[in-house]
C-alpha cells in the first residue's frame, strides 16, 4: 500500500488548492454509462501509482473495490495498489518480482506450473503443483478469474494498476479466495488518439519493448486498444555439460480491445490476448549436502563416488550445473472476454463473460545433476476454462447500498504424463541390501542397487483428465445507520463439482509391463476415477466507524471454504506397493478469520498510517501428507490437522516537503502448523528404519511421534513465510528543464528485506532459506507529457540469497536451490504521444 499511500500524501496538498480528484479505480466503478471514470470517452486513462507522485494532479485516491466508488482511506479492506508507472519504474513486471514491494505477498516457482501465490502465508502448497485443488489467492485481469497460477509469470502488459487484496474474498468477487485476490488492469480504449512505448535494455543481455495505440474508430461509439510486449534475456546459470546459459527469459504478449458506448447508459468491451512463454529454463541445482536415515552408503556423498561423479561447483552462487537434460518451459495462453455495464438508474448491471486456454511443454531434469538418474520428466497439459459472472451495484444514495451476483465456472484439464528412469536410477533408489556392503557398495554384487538394469528404461505414462464446475451466488449489503458508522454482511452459498481421471501404465526399459515389486516401488501403474462434490455456505462482516474525516477504523469476521479437490498426481502406496483408492478426495478448508484495521493521515495529510491486525485459522488444511493409519508410504495431498497464521501489517507514507516521497511496510507473520501428526518427515528423519528414525527424534530440536512415514510437526512453522518482511524506499525530485523539456530530475531507491523462512514442507535444518536485503536505485528525468527517462541498478549489492531450497527424491540428502537474480543494471526510456 506505501505507493498508494505516497499518492494520497502527494495529491493531497494539491487538493488543497481546489484540483478535481484523481479516481484510482478497482474492479468496475460506473458512472451513467457503467465505465469507470478514468475511461470515459474522450479521455484517456489516467496514469496512476507512480512513486514520484507530485505531477498526477490532485485529490485523494478513489478506489471501488468493493464494487463502488470510494477514497482508499475509506475502505475497510487491508490492501495495496501499484500503479502501471510503479511496475516500470520499479521493475516489477510480474507477480514474482511484486513480492519486493508487498511484504505480505509470498511468490515462489521452480517452473511456471509448479508456481504458489501466498498472502500471509496461505494460499497453495509449498512445492506441490496438484491440479486437483484451487488456489487460495485468485488471480483476475480485468474482472475475469484465471485458474492457472502460471499466469501470474507473464509480463504485466499495457497495465494500468494492480491491486491485492489480504484475507478471504468470495462475497464480492466470482470465485471464492480464502487468502486474498491480486486484480490487474490494464488501460481502457480511448477516444483520443495515444500511444505509449517503452524501451529497456540492460546487462545478461536484457531487452524488453512495450507498446500500447488506442484511439477512435467510430467518434463517441467505437474505441480500440491493441499493445504488445517482448521481453528477452539470457540465462543466469550456465550448463557445463550442455554448454548453455539456462534459466533465460522469453516472452511475448499481446492484447487487443474494442470499446462500443451503444447508449449513454451501455456500453461493452470487447477483449482478446495470447502470451508466448519459451525460455531455456528452469533448473536447480547442487546447494548443499545434509545426512538422512539411510545407510552412508546410500547418501549422496557414496553415491556420486561410485559414479565418479562431482558437481561442476558446490557454491550455488558461482551460478554452475551440469544438469543433462535439455529443459524447457513453453507455456501459451490466452483467450477471450465480454465486459458490459448497463445502467438501470437504481444501480449498474454487469456481465462478464469469458473463456480461456492455458497449454504447457515442459521438460526437466528432476534429479537435478549430471547423472541420468530420472532424465525425463514432464507433464504437458492443455486446460481451457469458461467463466460467466452477472452482478447487479446499487447506486450510493440511500443509507443502504447492495451488490448482489452469480457466478459459473466450468474447467476442463488433459495431461499426458511422461517419466524415464535412467541407468543411474538402480543404484539412486534402490536398496543395495544388508551390510557389510563390498567394494561396489552393495551387500552381493547382484544386488538390486548395483544392476542398473532393473531401472534403467523404466518408464511411466500418465493419462490424466480433469473437469472442474463451481457456481455460486453472493451478495454483500451495506447499512448506514450514522453518518460515521457502516456495518456490511456478505453471504456466498457456492457449489463445487469435480472429476478425475488418473491412469499410470508402467513398461520395463524392455517394452514388459509386468514389473518386479522393486520396479513398481519406484513407478507403480495405477487407474482410478475420483469425485468431489458439495454445498458450502461463506460469509463475512465488517464494522467499521470514522472517528474523524481521516481517521478510520474497522473490524472483520469472516468464516469461508477453500472446495475440496481430488488427488491427481497419483495416490500413495500400501505395503505391497498397490494404490490406496480411498484417499482420492480430500475435503475443502474451513476458514475462520478476524482482522482488525485502522487507516489514518495527520501531519496536514502528509503523513498517512495504516494498521491491519489479523489471525486466521484453517481447519482441514490442504497439504502434502503422509497418512500412517493407512500405511502410507509416499507424498500425496490430504487433509492436516489445522493451520494459525496471525500478524500485523503496517503501511506507511511520507511527504515532508514538495518533492520527497517517503515509505515504509512491515509485516509480521507468524504461521504455524497447529496440529499436523502425520506430516511427511524432514530430511534428516527420512529414508531410515523405524528404529533409526527414534534414534534420530532425540536429537535436540527435533519433533516428536517419528515414524519411517511420518513425524508429528504440530507447532512448527508454515513453509515459505517470512516472520518478518519490509519494503522501504523513497524518491526525490527537482524540477528542471533539460533541453526545452520542463520536467524533474529524479532519483529513487526502493529496499526489502525478508527473514529467513522454511523451504520444506516440514521444517527441516537443511532448507531454511537465510534472511537477504535487497536494494535497488534509479536516476532519470521525467515531465507531464508522459517522457521518462531513468538508468537502474537493481540488487545493487550483489546480494547471494535463495529463491527457495528443495531436496532430491529418495532421500539421499541432496539439496538443491534457485539463487535469486545478481546484480543488474540497464536503462529505460517510456514515451506518450
Amino acid at each position: 500500500m506505501s505507493i498508494t499511500l505516497a499518492i494520497i500524501l502527494a495529491q493531497a496538498a494539491a487538493a488543497e488548492a481546489g484540483q478535481q480528484p484523481v479516481e484510482l479505480q478497482s474492479q468496475v466503478s460506473t458512472n451513467q454509462a457503467g465505465q469507470t471514470p478514468a475511461d470515459q470517452p474522450g479521455e484517456p486513462a489516467e496514469e496512476v501509482g507512480r512513486l514520484g507522485p507530485a505531477q498526477q494532479g490532485g485529490g485523494d485516491i478513489v478506489v471501488t473495490a468493493r464494487r463502488r466508488a470510494e477514497t482508499v482511506q475509506d475502505v475497510p479492506i487491508a490492501m495495496s495498489v501499484i500503479g502501471g508507472t510503479a511496475l516500470a519504474e520499479t521493475g516489477a513486471y510480474n507477480v514474482n518480482r511484486l513480492t519486493q514491494l508487498q511484504p505480505s505477498l509470498q511468490f515462489y516457482s521452480t517452473n511456471p506450473r509448479n508456481s504458489a501465490a501466498n498472502i500471509r502465508g496461505l494460499g497453495a502448497p509449498f512445492g506441490l503443483t496438484n491440479d486437483g485443488i484451487e488456489q487460495g489467492v485468485g488471480i483476475y485481469v480485468d474482472q475475469v478469474y484465471y485458474s492457472r497460477i502460471a499466469s501470474a509469470t507473464f509480463d504485466f502488459t499495457d497495465t494500468e494498476r494492480i491491486e491485492i487484496l489480504r484475507g478471504p474474498q468470495g462475497t464480492l468477487y466470482g470465485k471464492n479466495t480464502t487468502a486474498g485476490a491480486i486484480n490487474i488492469t490494464t488501460r481502457k480504449p480511448s477516444f483520443e488518439t495515444e500511444a505509449r512505448v517503452e524501451v529497456t535494455g540492460g546487462n545478461y543481455e536484457f531487452f524488453q519493448g512495450k507498446f500500447s495505440l488506442s484511439g477512435p474508430l467510430v467518434d463517441d461509439v467505437v474505441a480500440a486498444r491493441i499493445s504488445g510486449s517482448v521481453t528477452t534475456r539470457r540465462g543466469t546459470v550456465y550448463n557445463t555439460l550442455q554448454r548453455e546459459w539456462q534459466n533465460s527469459q522469453d516472452n511475448i504478449g499481446l492484447r487487443g480491445q474494442m470499446l462500443f458506448q451503444a447508449a449513454p447508459n451501455f456500453d461493452v468491451t470487447l477483449y482478446a490476448d495470447y502470451n508466448r512463454q519459451n525460455p531455456n529454463c528452469c533448473v536447480q541445482y547442487y546447494a548443499r549436502v545434509g545426512a538422512t536415515q539411510r545407510p552412508l552408503a546410500r547418501q549422496y556423498a557414496a553415491l556420486a563416488a561410485a559414479f565418479g561423479y562431482a558437481p561442476p561447483s558446490t557454491n550455488a552462487f558461482d551460478r554452475l550445473t551440469d544438469v543433462d537434460t535439455d529443459l524447457q518451459a513453453k507455456q501459451e495462453l490466452g483467450g477471450a472476454s465480454a465486459l458490459a455495464n448497463w445502467n438501470l438508474g437504481a444501480g449498474t448491471l454487469t456481465s462478464v463473460t469469458a473463456w480461456r486456454f492455458w497449454h504447457w511443454g515442459p521438460s526437466n531434469d528432476r534429479d537435478f545433476i549430471g547423472l541420468p538418474v530420472t532424465p525425463v520428466s514432464a507433464n504437458p497439459s492443455q486446460q481451457s476454462q469458461f467463466t460467466q459472472e452477472l452482478r447487479f451495484a446499487s447506486d450510493t444514495k440511500g443509507s443502504v447500498d447492495y451488490t448482489v451476483g452469480a457466478f459459473y465456472f466450468y474447467q476442463t484439464l488433459d495431461t499426458q504424463g511422461l517419466q524415464v528412469q535412467g541407468p543411474a536410477a538402480s543404484r539412486f533408489l534402490l536398496n543395495p541390501g544388508n551390510p557389510p556392503f563390498g567394494p561396489n557398495g552393495c551387500a552381493t554384487a547382484t544386488a538390486a542397487a548395483c544392476n542398473p538394469a532393473i531401472l534403467n528404461g523404466l518408464t511411466s505414462r500418465n493419462q490424466i483428465s480433469f473437469k472442474n464446475t463451481s457456481a455460486a451466488l453472493f451478495g454483500k449489503l451495506t447499512w448506514r445507520p450514522t453518518e460515521q458508522l457502516e456495518i456490511a454482511p456478505g453471504l456466498r452459498v457456492n457449489y463445487d463439482k469435480k472429476e478425475g481421471q488418473y491412469i499410470a501404465t508402467v513398461t520395463t526399459g524392455a517394452g514388459s509391463t509386468t514389473l518386479t515389486n522393486d520396479q513398481r516401488g519406484v513407478l507403480a501403474p495405477q487407474s482410478y476415477r475420483p469425485e468431489f462434490d458439495n454445498w458450502n455456505i461463506s460469509g463475512d462482516i465488517t464494522v467499521s466507524y470514522e472517528f474523524a474525516p481521516d481517521i478510520h477504523y474497522y473490524a472483520t469476521y469472516a468464516h469461508s471454504y477453500k472446495s475440496g479437490g481430488i488427488n491427481l498426481s497419483g495416490l500413495p502406496l500400501d505395503g505391497a506397493n498397490n494404490p490406496i483408492l480411498a484417499v482420492q478426495t480430500i475435503d475443502p478448508e474451513t476458514v475462520n478469520h478476524f482482522e482488525l484495521g485502522l487507516k489514518t493521515q495527520f501531519w496536514d495529510r502528509r503523513a498517512t498510517v495504516n494498521v491491519a491486525a489479523f489471525w486466521t485459522e484453517i481447519d482441514d488444511y490442504q497439504a502434502t501428507v503422509n497418512n500412517q493409519q493407512v500405511g502410507v508410504l509416499r507424498g500425496y495431498l490430504a487433509n492436516a490437522g489445522k493451520v494459525r497464521t496471525r500478524g500485523v501489517e503496517v503501511d506507511s507514507a511520507f511527504r515532508p516537503f514538495d518533492g520527497l516521497n517517503l515509505y515504509v511496510n512491515g509485516a509480521y507473520t507468524d504461521a504455524k502448523y497447529v496440529r499436523f501428526v502425520d506430516a511427511p518427515c524432514p530430511p534428516e528423519l527420512s529414508g531410515g528404519t523405524t528404529a533409526a528414525a527414534g534414534q534420530a527424534a532425540s536429537a535436540p530440536g527435533t519433533p516428536g511421534g517419528i515414524s519411517p512415514q511420518s513425524c508429528n510437526i504440530s507447532g512448527q512453522v508454515l513453509p515459505g513465510v517470512s516472520k518478518w518482511a519490509f519494503s522501504y524506499g523513497a524518491e526525490y525530485g527537482i524540477p528542471t528543464q533539460i533541453g526545452g523539456l520542463s520536467g524533474q530530475v529524479y532519483i529513487g531507491y526502493d529496499g526489502s528485506y525478508r527473514s529467513r523462512f522454511s523451504s520444506n514442507p516440514s521444517p527441516s535444518r537443511y532448507t531454511w532459506v537465510d534472511g537477504y536485503a535487497l536494494s535497488n536505485f534509479r536516476l532519470g528525468f521525467k515531465n507531464d507529457d508522459g517522457l521518462n527517462v531513468f538508468a537502474w541498478l537493481r540488487n545493487a549489492f550483489d546480494e547471494d540469497y535463495f529463491e527457495l531450497l528443495a531436496t532430491q527424491s529418495g532421500s539421499t540428502g541432496l539439496i538443491v536451490g534457485q539463487p535469486g537474480d545478481p546484480r543488474t543494471y540497464g536503462v529505460t526510456l517510456s514515451a506518450r504521444f
